[in-house]
């Protein structure tokens, strides 16, 4: 193919980029030659390509809004090359006057007119100039683009939902590569891991073109690291902080390096990012039931303490080595890990429904009744000393390395390619728990208020008779490997068009190894001995200890008077995490060790998964106003997995290995149109079709036989792929004073969607005999809607008069509707797709100078289904969440400032409800956080 366009090989091309006043690369530049009617776009990184041009002397205007107009003369020869590069001066005049561009309005201009330029429907998030967004991680960041809405964890946003869709129906790039993911059930990437000041900008894509990857039917959102700046750069943050719940401090350290070396050719940039948080949360969970008598009724109450102390930590590398105008090579790795210690104090009280139907109940008022139940006192934590430190480690780690070249031959053709490995991986070593029990203990059950009940013991100081239950230690062990090459190849057609032709290998492997032991406490000899852990007495008779008391071992008092969700939870007593931490399990003399397969067979497995993929796209500028991008990807998909088969309830039954394997091939087209009715209004049309593969754990060939109970819990690896054809319709207006204005509407029909399925009666054989159970798993519903209508305005409000015009607004709004059918036994049921949000929306008010910038944020995200329960009475449901957060900072000189963040000021819980919004599920709190730090950025210039 490549013949031809050689031979005929005359014109030259130009290639540059394009710089701001600190040397860093400014995207969606746009550069033209009027005269050939030829422009193009800078990319991220501030380069820009123009090929085919003939042989002469040219004038060439380069435009950027927020920064002043430029022209420049070029001389093209014959058959080469000719390099460009200049810096752009910020500046925006209006009027007689002249904006000044603080961080944050810098920082805004790159956004806008990178998505401004853009050929599909995109939101960009950018870095401030010096280097750090004002929130912790990616997630926090995310949560303010439209459309977007986060799911928590510990108080810091981790998965994310576009439009809506769940996080599985969404993909995470780093420069252009998919992040695997460190969670060994699911295809979510934990957001959480990467700090936001070592990426440079968040694309958010809408509308996948198909030089994409398919697997996003929400949306696929880029991380970019930052690139190599033209000259020398050095920056670096220093903070402190408060947690409000721990009470303890918060520490960040961030350092930025770069330059270029050996006559401009080998440029680099070192990032770096610390962050040290001790912080916590106070939570309530509650299991509801429908009872015969009662109604809906509390069955399980929990009350959690957790302290956590997480270090965030990373790392990334950025190189790049110019051969020649037309031959560069690209290296960028990334390395982010992050350790959280864990220990969790929780107080179990359950068995209502049954107490009341062995024992019954004492009705002291509608609402409100005595009667007997269970109740547990449980401690979380890990082995004493090396770095599990008497708690729960968990360990996460994600590594992306790529080497990508990009070559320009006969100055015409575009030949890019890519090699990434990639790998996520959590472990958590000793992972130890132990319990204590008593059973047939009155209890006080309080659900007047269902948004905090209260299931309470009635006697005071109980928990010093409660008996030991339970002390178990876990191995967890689980990564995800990915290896993928690329090729890319870009001809131009005519004047103003190209087509574009590649293809992707990606191998990915996936394994989860657990371990579960119990140990019961051995080692007597003599009736009345006690052991010595644990105490009791030896009764040789049974060969086992009795009356092992949770007051006689070392116990520590998590009562909280200011517990978050309400004075009326009080933790109590629980064994303490170093008591736990020090006992060494491994000593057969004072311990039994018993490996308990049915606690970790059923999730171990291994996955292989081969995806090949092809695609063909035309982009074409047809007029000066109208352009567009059509063309066909073709992935193929070939799964490999192997799990394995147990009988809970039976030893004697031996452990099975099972298999399966599917192969599917998806064929998806698209098409996107831009017209540009004037340089800053621009109306854009997309039709596309993308997919979302199955959990890699419901694929899994598992077979959790529970013989006693009559239940199976099947994996399925014979899932098709969720597959959506989506419609997407956008209005947009840009403002000369770095602002935007814009409305859409969205449209997706969603075939095979995945959901958790229950047969009452299904028969099932198993170690040679077949039985009538109940049958649990995953299968591919019918076809889901959703549709949705997004707008968004910001502006500075630069036509008030004075100091107020320094004041600027930025508010988004989503709305998304969705129904689903074809869910077995729920037919007749309008049920929304789970994680669709219906209403979400973002507000800030800002003030800007040159030197300061304040600014108040509040995200919103109204309620939506996130699982799906046998019936609507066990439906779970994500609630509203509502934040508030501040930050600002203060240059106080050109290359030093000052800053501050709040987070989180109105101390919004996580909180699930089940069924109803008035029956709380799970309430956690977390409380405020403050940051206070120093920032410099020092550049060569």
């Amino acid at each position: 193919m490549l013949f031809p366009f050689i031979a005929n090989a005359q014109d030259g091309a130009v290639k540059g980029r394009i710089l701001d006043e600190n040397n860093l690369g400014m995207p969606g530049v746009i550069v033209v030659i009027e005269s050939l009617g030829k422009g193009a776009v800078t990319d991220q990184n501030g380069y820009f390509e123009m090929v085919k041009v003939p042989e002469g002397s040219y004038d060439m205007s380069i435009s950027y809004m927020g920064y002043e107009d430029q022209d420049a003369q070029i001389e093209i020869s014959s058959d080469k090359t000719t390099s460009y590069q200049t810096k752009l001066v910020p500046g925006v005049i209006l009027g007689d006057e002249v904006l000044i561009l603080g961080d944050r309005l810098k920082g805004q201009a790159k956004a806008l007119n990178d998505q401004k330029n853009k050929m599909n429907i995109t939101n960009i998030v950018a870095s401030d100039q010096v280097g750090r967004f004002p929130d912790a991680n990616i997630g926090d960041a995310l949560k303010r683009v439209p459309g977007i809405t986060m799911q928590s964890d510990q108080g810091e946003a981790r998965n994310i939902i576009v439009r809506g869709l769940a996080p599985q129906l969404n993909s995470v790039t780093i420069n252009g590569e998919r992040v695997p993911s460190a969670e060994g059930d699911n295809r979510n990437v934990q957001l959480d891991l990467i700090p936001s000041d070592m990426v440079q900008l968040i694309e958010v894509n809408k509308a996948l073109t198909p030089d994409m990857d398919a697997d996003a039917i929400g949306g696929s959102v880029n991380l970019i690291t930052r690139s190599v700046p033209a000259e020398f750069r050095l920056s670096g943050t220093l903070a402190s902080g408060y947690n409000f719940l721990s009470n303890q401090p918060i520490w960040t350290g961030g350092l930025i390096i770069g330059n270029r070396f050996l006559n401009n050719k080998l440029g680099a940039i070192l990032s770096a990012s610390y962050n040290v948080h001790d912080f916590g949360s106070e939570n309530i969970e509650v299991e509801w039931v429908d009872h015969d008598d009662f109604g809906a009724i509390p069955d399980v109450m929990e009350v959690r303490a957790y302290e956590v102390q997480r270090n965030r930590r990373s790392l990334s590398l950025g190189l790049d080595y110019q051969f020649n105008n037309n031959h560069t090579l690209f290296f960028n790795g990334i390395y982010n890990w992050r350790d959280d210690w864990e220990n969790r104090y929780v107080v179990t009280v359950e068995g209502i429904e049954d107490g009341i139907d062995d024992f019954g109940a004492n009705v002291l008022e509608d609402g409100m009744f005595e009667t007997l139940g269970v109740v547990n006192r449980e401690t979380k934590g890990g082995k004493s000393g090396g770095r599990t430190k008497n708690a729960r480690l968990e360990d996460q780690r994600t590594m992306n390395f790529s080497l990508r070249g990009e070559h320009l031959i006969a100055n015409k053709i575009n030949l890019d390619w890519s090699g990434t490995y990639t790998k996520a991986s959590e472990r958590r070593p000793n992972e130890r728990y132990v319990a204590y029990e008593g059973e047939e203990l009155p209890v006080l059950v309080d659900f007047r208020d269902t948004r905090f009940p209260t299931i309470t013991e009635l006697n005071e100081g109980e928990w010093r008779n409660l008996e030991f239950d339970e002390l178990t230690e876990e191995f967890q062990d689980q990564w995800e490997e990915d290896m993928n090459g690329k090729i890319n190849l870009q001809i131009p057609v005519g004047e103003n068009g190209i087509i574009k032709i590649g293809g992707t290998y990606r191998a990915k492997t996936k394994k989860r190894d657990n371990n579960f032991y119990e140990y019961v406490p051995t080692g007597g000899s003599n009736d009345g001995d006690a052991h010595p852990d644990f105490g009791g007495s030896w009764d040789s008779a049974e060969e086992e200890y009795t009356d092992m008391l949770l007051s006689e071992i070392e116990t520590a008092d998590k009562t909280d008077d200011d517990f978050l969700p309400g004075g009326q939870y009080q933790a109590g007593n629980f064994a303490d995490n170093a008591f736990l931490g020090e006992l060494d399990l491994k000593n057969s003399s004072l311990y039994e060790e018993e490996d308990k397969p049915d606690e970790y067979v059923p999730g171990n497995f291994i996955a292989n998964e081969d995806i090949i993929a092809a695609y063909a796209m035309a982009d074409l500028q047809i007029t000066d106003k109208f352009s567009t991008v059509f063309g066909v990807r073709m992935e193929n998909t070939n799964t490999d997995y192997k799990g394995y088969a147990l009988d809970v309830e039976d030893d004697d039954v031996p452990i099975q290995e099972r298999t399966g394997s599917n192969s599917y091939t998806n064929v998806m087209p698209g098409v996107h149109l831009k017209y540009d009715f004037t340089p800053n209004t621009i109306v854009r049309l997309a039709w596309t079709n993308t997919l979302a593969r199955p959990d890699y754990y419901i694929l899994v060939p598992f077979e959790e036989y529970n013989s006693e109970d009559g239940e199976l819990v099947l994996g399925n690896p014979v899932l098709d792929p969720a597959t959506s054809m989506n419609f997407d319709l956008m209005a947009e207006n840009y403002f000369k004073s770095i602002g935007l204005v814009s409305a859409g509407l969205f449209y997706k029909n969603v075939d095979n969607f995945i959901y958790e399925k229950v047969t009452p009666e299904y028969d099932y054989t198993f170690g040679g005999n077949t039985e009538e159970v109940e049958l649990t798993t995953w299968d591919n519903g019918g076809t889901a809607k959703i549709r949705g209508f997004e707008a968004a305005f910001q502006r500075q409000l630069d036509f008030l008069p004075g100091i107020l015009s320094g004041f600027g607004v930025y508010f988004n709004y989503t709305y998304t509707d969705s129904e689903t059918d074809g869910i077995e036994g729920r037919e007749d049921e309008e049920i929304a797709l789970p994680g669709t949000a219906k209403n979400m929306y973002n507000f800030s008010l800002s003030f800007e100078t040159e030197k300061l910038v304040l600014r108040a944020s509040v995200n919103h995200a109204s309620d939506y289904i996130d699982e799906l329960g046998g019936d609507a009475f066990e439906d779970r449901f994500y609630d509203k969440q509502t934040f508030l957060d501040f930050n600002g900072s203060y240059a106080f000189k050109p290359t030093w400032r000052v800053f501050v963040e709040l987070n989180n000021i109105t101390n919004q819980p996580l909180r699930y409800y089940q069924g109803v919004p008035e029956r709380t599920m799970q309430a956690e709190y977390y409380n405020m956080r403050m940051n206070l730090g120093l920032k410099f950025d020092m550049f060569g210039n």
